[in-house]
């Protein structure tokens, strides 16, 4: 395979290389791509050009813009989603990265052009005009950015992931707020009449999720053994529609133990489900959800929330006012403080990774350090003592043969 470059102006050059002959005319192909630089960069690429057709990973520049392909990513992707994250991303790509590298050719995207959007957007990215989006937010945009350019990568549309090349903004630390014991306990008094006490103390005594908690039926629970199984969560789609979907990770779907009170609290609720449906001549089966309206049908996620936020509004009791989400941190605080290993806390959580759980509660860990140089200082303190002495008799020896001390 051979080729050559031919310059056309004072840093402009055309490269020309020979691809064989066509099998069916015989007749003599040749490709050619134009380029901008010094004759070494065009030798450069005429050789990296060369290389490629022979490995067979030359990519040939599409004309498709950005925006053009993340419509087809997605479309194609989407089966791997679930609808919430799917309508996220829709709404990302539709609001954010369209209208600034929308139309930018797929093969000219550079990391240049993805580092100035993620600075203009960390500037003024809200179109209220009030800042600024946050380095979390522009992280999930590169997140999807990133995934679509990759798959443009392994597809040979593109020769090199230009997001690999771009740094991203440093994730910021944000301490959740959380309840303590006395808040918890304040909390439940004050709703212990609410017909959503038993929802809200499944979030608290498990750290369950809202949308795992509404998806569980009572199939998923073991009142006898004390465990719940999650397996799959309920979402609340744009148009109004309810979906149920399994978790999304493996680490997702975990069993989770539950405490005594928890159980009782559970059998409670059932037997009193069980007498409010028997009115109706009706009867719960394991299908049935353990949180439902009375004919079966689930509750709408958004509803509980505001529930939560009414009954903590009314609860008429000194509380920091916190997201129902923050249920979940509070649990997880109040494990961490007692000493839970945070191993523990991430299987209950479902977090897919310890270290995320660390991450996320470090700030509640408070002496744990101090709790672990105590801890090595015990195992070792036999070895330590006689180091002590060790030391301190060599002293003595080294004072009364020291010059110093023959002159005294």
């Amino acid at each position: 395979m051979r080729g050559r470059i031919v310059k056309r102006y004072e840093d402009s050059w055309t490269i020309v290389v020979d691809i064989g002959r066509d099998p069916q005319t015989g007749k003599r192909k040749q490709m050619s791509r134009s380029i901008k630089g010094t004759k070494k960069e065009a030798e450069k690429r005429l050789a990296e050009i060369i290389h490629q057709l022979e490995k067979g990973t030359f990519t040939k520049p599409q004309k498709i813009t950005f925006g053009e392909y993340l419509h087809q990513w997605l479309k194609n992707h989407s089966s791997k989603l679930g609808p919430r994250t799917i309508e996220d991303y829709e709404l990302d790509i539709r609001k954010h990265i369209l209208p600034s590298l929308g139309a930018i050719y797929l093969s000219q995207l550079k990391p240049q052009h993805l580092e100035d959007y993620y600075a203009e957007k960390l500037e003024h990215g809200r179109c209220d005009g009030k800042g600024g989006l946050s380095p979390k937010t522009i992280r999930n945009h590169h997140h999807i950015i990133h995934a679509a350019l990759q798959k443009a990568l392994t597809t040979h549309l593109i020769q090199v992931n230009p997001a690999d090349a771009v740094e991203l903004p440093e994730k910021q630390h944000y301490e959740f707020p959380t309840w303590d014991e006395n808040e918890v306990n304040k909390f439940l008094e004050a709703i212990k009449n609410s017909p959503y006490y038993t929802i809200f103390y499944l979030a608290l005594f498990t750290g369950a999720r809202r949308s795992e908690v509404l998806a569980l039926r009572w199939q998923d629970t073991n009142l006898t053994l004390g465990q719940i199984q999650i397996n799959r969560s309920l979402h609340r789609l744009k148009g109004g529609k309810l979906v149920f979907r399994p978790t999304k990770t493996k680490r997702s779907r975990r069993t989770i133990a539950l405490s005594p009170s928890t159980i009782i609290t559970l059998r409670n609720h059932k037997e009193a489900q069980r007498l409010e449906w028997n009115m109706a001549d009706r009867n719960p089966t394991e299908e049935t959800l353990v949180f439902c309206h009375f004919d079966g049908t689930p509750l709408v996620p958004d509803t509980v929330t505001h529930a939560w936020q009414r009954v903590l509004k009314q609860a008429g009791v000194d509380l920091k006012r916190i997201r129902m989400h923050d249920a979940r941190h509070s649990h997880a605080s109040l494990l961490l403080k007692q000493g839970v290993h945070p191993k523990i806390v991430q299987e209950r959580l479902g977090h897919s990774s310890i270290s995320m759980t660390l991450d996320t509660y470090s700030h509640v860990m408070p002496g744990l350090q101090e709790a672990a140089a105590k801890g090595f200082d015990g195992i070792l303190q036999e070895p330590k003592t006689e180091v002590l002495e060790n030391l301190r008799d060599r002293n003595v020896i080294e004072n009364k043969n020291s010059p110093h001390q023959k002159t005294r």
